[in-house]
């Protein structure tokens, strides 16, 4: 009730006034003999005025407004009655037995009825039918929907279009009406029908009829507002229909010139150039004809119309700068209009396009310019956002200075995208690195909320990150900053990068005073950061003096209030007096996957019997800080799409890590009672292998489960029949050979239909030697009881017939086994000189090129490829570098591939095998070798 109170106040009305129970109080106005048409259109107004402000009223007291607003049927008034269906419109939603008032709804809207309030009546009586009613009253909005009065026909087309979702089959039935209103050329009245005999005015006003209040004055319509509404429920009854979709839009399209559409409504112009333009993107062979067509909408003579046709254009995939021509003019056009609208919204089309054609953007840039010191500051923006992205190198120091005049005047959310236009440019021209990182210096020292300072920071990471040269001064800005920085978050994050970065300068010594200044005046999470950083100087031998003076700053930190900052000083001393804990502590580049150890947790405290034994940690595996990295950093705008306007629609989410993923099965088979006494899973695949082709009318997949003892096949079945149930759905594993494996039971489907698919079918094998890593292949037939449904019911019939289908063959294979793991391989490499090392050397003569054979040994073994040696710098001899865990206690295996290539002999391959265990060497060489 705040905004409420809040416009009380400002209107001078008294909060008593419009108090909820004193309207309830009010409402006997309804009962009174005569009715007051004016004192019910206010107490009406007040009952709206409640509910659009937030206001709620209970099932009781709405259903006691509704019943008393009914009672005022009786009363001919006009303005009463439409005010009546606007109050019965919004309590029916709350108000029980509303179905009632439906006969009276009715009188209202037959089409013989010309009262200006049957358009109200249609509305409501949407909101107040059973779905299961609709058939009852198709024939009056039928007659509605063709109607000469538009604002008859919008309201039968828009009530249509809100009864669509719960009766889509009586809807559908009126597509021939839906047709008829959008190909209508010209509308007689907006507020009634010329065909009144008794004349008559607006309300009543001006009436020369004994009847005053039923007949109206005909008003031309230039508005052809219908045309937007038949045209949005023609596509929702056609939008499953991609080719009926397009014929539509071909026939209201006017031809390549456009002139020749029956569209008169520009709304509706533009609704059917967004139907365009989804077609375009879901099926590109029709892009051309639909081209042409919005090249035509490009000449159209509403401003509207212009925009949204060049806006399409711009964002159609794989556009040629050919293409771009005509609606680049346009938009051209628009940038020295006088209306502030125009000019807004073409330079932000102008700056999303800029991203992916600069060269062509660059024509408008003598237009952008002017647009700088535009009063409007939105447009301002865009403006120099575009020209950033457009300009040259040689522009860059002018257009910072007119940056800089404006950035006090601008709001927050523009200052992020001139900062993250600024981020790009840095690195499209590192040269002038030094006047882009003394503008964002001098910003990060103005007024601006957390957002704004945080765009800042990270344009300085990414420039100390891309440019060397500006590393040692960025860094200097970012120790200035945090003296005075409000914000926490960012002050850990650059005490973090101090840390990383500063032991390397040329001068480290120098950050040192700004790091302690924060253990002396900050609060405890930043206190904690900057011993931290603190101890990252001291240990990493910088020179013994600067150790010396660290050790002494860190033991004045064990008297901290706070025990983390406490705890983190004491772990660090105790580094200084154990030299060897500096690798793993301060120096080590991975960390273990967090999923994966959330599992692996999780799986411990689940069992009881593990209690009494430590927690095993050599099995869970280890990623790459850069890695960790990306797997944590929110999904935000790339230096690819800095300034780009964001989009309706939703942003795709990023895929699920494989640590993620095989966290999400774990959890998935716990919830299965007969694999319970299994124990915690060792490995899944990282993703389904399909088993068979996308488009067949059954779908399988498989993922394979590794347990200590257990082996456990996951089939993901769909059905994607509608009209067919599959009951009993199981899948028949026959191994090819001997494969070592026992087959335990099959988890069959139930009943699997299109709305419930996929199903999960479980197969069980118990490993006969559970030591050993067995390789096998299996034949597999999808079994089923296939079963029609009755249209009518919807049940399915009670007899059906057994059907099998056969899917690909599915192998078991190393890659089952392995789980990759991130480790700093020249190191480990030498760790493991005494331990199990096999060396083999394979031709492959089939291989084309040393990237494809690096392709072919990661995907074949399932292992972390480390230091970018995935990537071959040369053609002819490559290294390729590996790390994995093998399930079940097979401990660590490391692999190097050295690799040579020619055209003659094809790939010639040593591979290095070291590992904790045999078997695990063993299962590596024989999966090259198989």
């Amino acid at each position: 009730m705040s905004f409420a109170l809040k416009k009380d106040d400002e209107n001078g009305l008294s909060t008593y006034y419009n108090n909820k129970t004193t309207v309830i109080q009010e409402a006997r106005v309804f009962n009174e003999s005569p009715i007051s048409p004016r004192k019910c259109r206010a107490l009406l107004t007040r009952i709206v005025y409640l509910l659009y402000v937030g206001e709620s009223f209970n099932t009781q007291e709405a259903t006691t407004l509704f019943f008393g607003t009914t009672k005022l049927f009786q009363h001919k008034d006009s303005a009463l009655r439409q005010m009546v269906y606007l109050a019965i419109k919004e309590l029916a939603e709350t108000a029980e037995d509303v179905i009632m008032v439906t006969s009276s709804i009715m009188k209202d809207m037959q089409p013989n009825s010309e009262v200006i309030y049957r358009p109200n009546a249609i509305r409501a009586l949407c909101r107040i039918i059973d779905p299961s009613m609709a058939q009852g009253v198709e024939r009056f909005f039928k007659a509605a929907i063709v109607d000469k009065n538009p604002s008859i026909s919008s309201a039968a087309l828009v009530s249509a279009y809100h009864l669509f979702p719960h009766a889509k089959d009586v809807v559908k039935r009126w597509v021939n009406e839906a047709q008829e209103a959008v190909n209508s050329k010209s509308s007689s009245s907006f507020f009634g029908s010329s065909s009144s005999g008794g004349g008559g005015g607006y309300l009543g006003w001006g009436s020369s009829s004994s009847s005053a209040n039923t007949g109206y004055q005909p008003i031309p319509s230039t508005s052809y507002i219908a045309q937007y509404h038949s045209l949005g429920l023609l596509y929702l009854i056609r939008q499953q229909d991609r080719m009926a979709v397009t014929k539509m839009i071909q026939q209201l399209g006017g031809g390549r010139s456009g002139a020749g559409t029956t569209l008169r409504n520009p709304m509706a112009l533009c609704m059917l150039i967004r139907y365009a333009a989804k077609v375009i993107e879901e099926d590109p062979n029709v892009q051309k004809q639909m081209l042409d067509l919005l090249e035509g909408w490009l000449r159209h003579k509403s401003d509207m119309v212009n925009l949204e046709a060049a806006r399409v254009i711009c964002e159609m995939k794989n556009v040629t700068p050919q293409q771009l021509t005509r609606s680049i003019a346009v938009l051209q056009l628009f940038l020295s209009s006088p209306k502030s609208t125009l000019k807004f919204a073409a330079t932000r089309t102008l700056a999303a396009l800029a991203v992916s054609h600069p060269s062509s953007v660059a024509a408008c840039n003598i237009d952008l310019e002017n647009l700088i010191s535009d009063p409007n500051r939105s447009v301002a923006t865009y403006a120099i956002t575009t020209l950033l992205k457009t300009g040259n190198e040689a522009s860059v120091d002018r257009l910072m200075k007119q940056i800089s005049g404006f950035m006090s005047e601008i709001s927050d959310e523009f200052k992020v995208i001139i900062v993250d236009a600024i981020r790009s440019l840095c690195l499209k021209f590192p040269a002038k690195h030094e006047s882009m990182l003394a503008f964002l210096s001098g910003v990060l020292r103005d007024e601006g909320g957390y957002d704004f300072k945080r765009a800042v920071v990270e344009a300085i990471f990414d420039m100390i990150k891309f440019i060397a040269d500006c590393k040692e001064q960025a860094l200097s800005h970012l120790c200035e900053f945090i003296e005075d920085c409000e914000f926490t978050k960012l002050s850990v994050r650059i005490l973090h990068l101090l840390g990383a970065e500063g032991p390397k300068a040329p001068h480290p010594t120098k950050y040192i005073r700004f790091i302690y200044n924060r253990v002396v005046l900050e609060n405890a999470t930043v206190r904690a950061a900057a011993v931290a950083a603190l101890a990252k100087f001291g240990l990493n031998n910088i020179d013994a003096k600067l150790g010396k003076s660290v050790n002494v700053l860190l033991n004045r930190c064990l008297d901290d209030v706070d025990d983390e900052v406490r705890d983190r000083a004491a772990l660090y001393l105790k580094v200084y007096d154990a030299p060897p804990l500096v690798e793993p502590y301060v120096k080590e580049e991975s960390i273990y996957s967090l999923s994966a150890l959330e599992s692996k947790l999780v799986s411990y405290l689940s069992e009881p019997e593990l209690l009494d034994e430590p927690l095993d940690i050599s099995s869970i595996p280890k990623i790459s800080k850069a890695q960790a990295a990306k797997e944590s950093a929110r999904t935000s705008r790339t230096l690819e799409t800095i300034g780009v306007p964001s989009t309706s629609k939703a942003a795709t989410p990023p895929p699920p890590s494989a640590a993620e993923t095989q966290s999400n099965y774990a959890q998935q088979l716990a919830e299965v009672p007969e694999l319970a006494s299994y124990g915690p899973v060792l490995s899944s695949s990282v993703k389904p292998s399909p088993l068979t082709e996308s488009e067949t009318e059954y779908q399988v997949s498989v993922v394979k489960h590794i347990f200590k003892e257990h082996i456990v096949f996951q089939f993901n079945v769909s059905n994607t029949i509608p009209d067919t149930v599959l009951e009993q759905v199981s899948v028949i594993m026959q191994p090819q050979g001997e494969a070592g494996l026992t087959e335990d039971f099959i988890i069959p489907v139930p009943t699997l239909t299109a709305a419930t698919s996929p199903g999960i079918v479980y197969v069980s094998f118990t490993r006969e030697t559970p030591e050993e890593y067995v390789q096998a292949s299996f034949q597999c037939i999808l079994k089923f009881v296939s079963k029609e449904l009755d249209p009518s019911t919807g049940e399915p019939e009670e007899e059906g017939y057994e059907d099998e289908y056969q899917v690909e063959e599915t192998e078991l294979a190393a890659a089952d086994y392995i789980v990759p793991s991130y480790v700093t391989f020249a190191s480990e490499w030498d760790r493991m000189r005494g331990g199990v090392s096999v060396t083999e050397t394979f031709s492959l003569p089939a291989m084309e090129s040393l990237k494809a054979a690096c392709n072919s040994v990661i995907e074949i073994l399932n292992m972390q490829p480390l230091g970018g040696t995935e990537d071959p710098q040369s053609p002819t001899v490559h290294t390729l570098q590996l790390s994995g865990l093998v399930g079940g206690g097979g401990g660590k295996v490391l692999v190097r591939c050295r690799m040579t290539y020619s055209k003659a002999q094809g790939v010639t391959l040593e591979v290095g095998v070291r590992a904790e265990q045999q078997p695990a060497a063993d299962l590596v060489i024989s999966a090259i070798g198989g």
